[in-house]
């Protein structure tokens, strides 16, 4: 008897036991679920993408339908930098207050708009205006509106940071940043602007040895970025010099550039000739590196460089930033300008990326227009009975073509990269005109097969 109850007492003792460890397995299994989907609501929030408010001027130099055409590109500068636009703010003015860029009635609309989507539960990230701010306009605004201010070339500039590849890329991108913040150091560091050291004959606690004029954070950091910017310089010519010397080893090759207004289609036709795999994608600024690859066409061979796309209203920091990027433009032989022709204003993106070449000395290299995506060409008919005068969206690609052809005779040509419609063509054009400079280049290399490496 005394065995039987010690035995049952054993078992009891066992099957509590037991009880507890399933008590705590089940325990852990619910805090492993309730921290996953704690994970999961974090990750999801984190994912989630910023909302952006678009705002824009209609002046006398730029009418609502220039506004309308910059905003869309606004628009897609902030989707390729992550954000959705979920609202957009237009205003009839002279010109840009040097104030708070907008007039106060605007302003106050705008500030209305976000307090009203905060109320809903759908927070505004950003604003972001459509020219490029000063520290006094950034301040102001951000006063006003309480939540992050950027312009045209801070979203550029994020973009640019984000598609940097190379160590050489990355540098040039630093070097912009550098340079956009110097002048807007007060905006960031308002909190900090006590001195650093003594103030005259101070006395206070802390202050021996620190007598004196002493240096605010605000001269601290503009001296900082100085020498920054310096060091950046510093790299960017020791890689402009292997650049050069990796240029002089190319042997004797003509050289080829694609340049061209953001997203064209300049890095598709690059893959295409050359059978590369350089990043192509539908987005603004795809491409920040220059990639050179070697092309053979019949018994031609030759470079072809694909280069950072232009885009209007582009700072001057930024192109003198991206110098050594942009001497394989300098140095080409041939520039091949892809112009997007199903664009509604590409006649302005060819007027900007010549203004651009112009700044980069590069306007009278010979060059071809290679009309890309005319695939997605689209036109409206006119009706019989229309007695309105023709727009642009009227103008079929057949007109196009005679108009382009007539002005521009042999060089400019109509292609569609991703569908690979007059490819043949294009070829051909192009082994013509490199095969033209290369005689004029070497006239003793006999093309192929003696050609130094």
């Amino acid at each position: 008897m005394q065995k039987i109850s010690y035995t049952r007492q054993y078992e009891n003792k066992f099957s509590l036991r037991s009880f507890v460890l399933s008590l705590q397995k089940i325990n852990c299994t619910f805090e492993k679920s309730r921290n996953k989907k704690r994970m999961k609501e974090f990750v999801i929030s984190e994912v989630k993408a910023e909302t952006a408010v678009l705002v824009g001027l209609i002046t006398k130099e730029q009418d609502e339908a220039k506004t309308k055409e910059y905003l869309d590109e606004l628009e897609f500068l902030a989707d390729t930098a992550g954000a959705i636009t979920v609202k957009r703010f237009t205003q009839r003015m002279a010109g840009p207050s040097s104030v708070t860029y907008v007039g106060k009635g605007k302003l106050e609309e705008i500030r209305q708009y976000i307090i009203d989507e905060e109320d809903a539960e759908r927070p505004v990230g950003m604003v972001i205006f459509d020219d490029e701010l000063s520290a006094k306009q950034i301040r102001n605004i951000e006063n006003e509106l309480k939540v992050k201010i950027l312009d045209r070339t801070s979203l550029i500039l994020d973009i640019f940071a984000m598609r940097a590849q190379t160590a050489n890329a990355k540098t040039q991108v630093e070097l912009a940043q550098y340079r956009y913040m110097l002048p807007r150091l007060q905006r960031l560091w308002t909190h900090l602007e006590r001195q650093g050291g003594g103030s005259g004959s101070g006395g206070g606690k802390g202050s021996v040895g620190l007598r004196g004029p002493g240096e605010t954070q605000l001269e601290m950091d503009r001296r900082i970025i100085l020498q920054r910017i310096t060091l950046l310089k510093q790299r960017l010519a020791e890689i402009d010099k292997q650049k050069t010397t990796q240029r002089k080893n190319r042997g004797r090759l003509i050289r080829v550039a694609l340049v061209g207004y953001t997203n064209v289609g300049k890095s598709t036709i690059m893959n295409l000739m050359a059978k590369s795999e350089v990043f192509a994608e539908n987005k603004l600024f795809a491409t920040l590196d220059t990639t050179v690859r070697k092309v053979v066409v019949e018994n031609l061979p030759f470079l072809l460089a694909d280069t950072v796309g232009f885009i209007r209203k582009l700072p001057t920091d930024l192109v003198d930033s991206f110098k050594s990027t942009l001497d394989e433009v300098r140095e080409a032989d041939l520039l091949l300008h892809v112009v997007d022709i199903s664009h509604p204003d590409f006649e302005e993106q060819i007027q900007v990326v010549e203004k651009t070449l112009a700044d980069l000395g590069c306007a009278e290299k010979p060059s071809m227009i290679v009309f890309n995506k005319i695939d997605n060409y689209t036109w409206t008919e006119k009706e019989p009975d229309d007695l309105t005068p023709m727009t642009r969206e009227n103008i079929t690609l057949d007109d196009l073509k005679r108009t382009w052809m007539a002005k521009l005779h042999e060089n400019c040509l109509f292609i569609s990269a991703r569908e690979k419609d007059n490819i043949e063509e294009f070829r051909d054009i192009l082994y013509k005109k490199v095969r033209e400079l290369h005689v004029q280049k070497y006239p003793y290399n006999d093309f192929l097969y003696n050609i130094e490496e």
